[in-house]
């Protein structure tokens, strides 16, 4: 059941962290990113990077979801499906999180 517990409390931080960016707030990042992001670019960038955030968190929650029942049902496809799914989430949401850094801070660090 731990293994059920832990990604769903880690998705639920995500989309939460993820949605606080979508509104428009860097304080869940790097204070690097504070400095280097104008102030006309911060609304794309935080669209990307809260977006991104969101869609792990999905993920995350998603494969929490399907290892519940994977675990109730014993049918281990579920569990299989949940982890496509989380690294599909994963994949997307660091591509668009990078693709926001180096845009709009012109490089990672």
């Amino acid at each position: 059941m731990e293994n059920i517990i832990a990604p769903a409390v880690v998705g639920v931080l995500l989309c939460v962290m993820g949605v606080l960016n979508l509104c428009g707030n860097l304080s869940t990042l790097h204070k690097y990113h504070y400095k280097r992001v104008s102030a006309e670019d911060k609304r794309p960038f935080c669209n990307l990077v809260g977006g991104g955030t969101v869609l792990i968190g999905v993920g995350m929650l998603l494969f929490s979801l399907l290892a519940f029942f994977a675990e109730r049902t014993e049918n281990l496809i579920l569990t299989t499906v949940g982890a496509g799914f989380l690294i599909a989430a994963a994949v997307v949401g660091i591509v668009l999180s990078f693709y926001a850094m180096i845009k709009y801070n012109h490089g990672i660090f």
